[in-house]
């Protein structure tokens, strides 16, 4: 296993390179997956689980995962089973609860790496704040949860709204046809392994959402009663308010903090539903991220 020297985008020498460190760990069925931790130059002052949007990469967290780790937060990114590529797709028969165990995997390897007394927090971007219930939030000291909501259709933006419906017509054909979902080709969505795709699909049709094959769900979400945040966004593409609501709702008993982010407020003309990710918005992530999480 190699370390790699990441250094910072930001002019001069004054902030240090931090080192990113592929690793594996196991699944709770005893699946291999992979992962990177992002380690600062001196000991950690917090620690950070990414837990990854639907249809996205561990990759696409990378410079935020760097900037996390620059101010001191030991980061780890991973990727749901099945997300590296087209012939791994087509050979994975997970689906989307399969890929919430993944998630509870992640966090527990992130707790054996942690030193004693380091506040670790769920940073959930869409689906990734969806998952907090299937994983140890007992354990856990903060969530922060970044663009999430339900994904019931008729809770999403007028585009989704029409697009929706058409994947319980599209999805098998596509499936059928490549052997995985080609939501890239498509322009619909990205690409995702076949069973993840019939049972988000068909989560998208009921407001229950992950309610029709967890039917303890909302006891699930009692539970969790950490500190919480959710940061969503009046120019997210994909979900709309009520989308955010209900997520939110449903981890009442944690009583989230709640900040709809305007980009014209920010001098941005758009931030969207990936957007906060991007390099380019680093200006964000000192004034949105960072007094959002907690240190020692």
């Amino acid at each position: 296993m190699t370390n790699e020297l990441v250094p910072s985008e930001e002019a001069g020498d004054s902030v240090p390179a931090v080192r990113r460190e592929p690793m594996t760990f196991l699944a709770d069925d005893g699946r291999v997956l992979a992962g990177n931790w992002f380690r600062p130059s001196e000991g950690p002052s917090g620690a950070v689980l990414l837990v990854p949007a639907m249809a996205t990469p561990a990759s696409f967290y990378g410079a935020f995962a760097s900037w996390l780790a620059e101010r001191g937060f030991l980061t780890l990114t991973f990727d749901y089973r099945g997300m590296g590529g087209p012939s791994e797709m087509r050979a994975e028969q997970g689906d989307m609860l399969r890929w919430a165990g993944d998630a509870a995997s992640a966090l527990q390897a992130m707790l054996e790496e942690a030193p004693a007394g380091l506040p670790v927090t769920w940073l959930g971007h869409s689906l990734g704040g969806q998952l907090l219930p299937f994983a140890r939030h007992d354990l856990i000291d903060h969530a922060l949860l970044v663009a999430s909501g339900l994904g019931y259709y008729r809770w999403n933006t007028p585009r989704i709204r029409r697009v929706t419906p058409l994947l319980r017509v599209v999805a098998p054909m596509a499936i059928r046809v490549a052997g995985y979902y080609p939501g890239r080709r498509l322009r619909m969505l990205g690409d995702v392994p076949p069973n993840v795709m019939r049972q988000w699909a068909r989560w998208c049709m009921s407001p229950k959402y992950y309610g029709i094959d967890v039917p303890d769900i909302v006891d699930r979400a009692r539970e969790i009663t950490l500190s919480m945040d959710s940061l969503t966004f009046t120019d997210d593409e994909l979900l709309g308010e009520r989308s955010h609501q209900a997520l939110e709702s449903l981890y009442a008993a944690s009583r989230p903090n709640v900040r709809r982010v305007a980009p014209r407020d920010h001098g941005l003309q758009r931030i969207g539903h990936h957007g906060f990710f991007r390099a380019r918005m680093r200006p964000l992530w000192d004034d949105l991220a960072l007094p959002r999480l907690p240190t020692r």
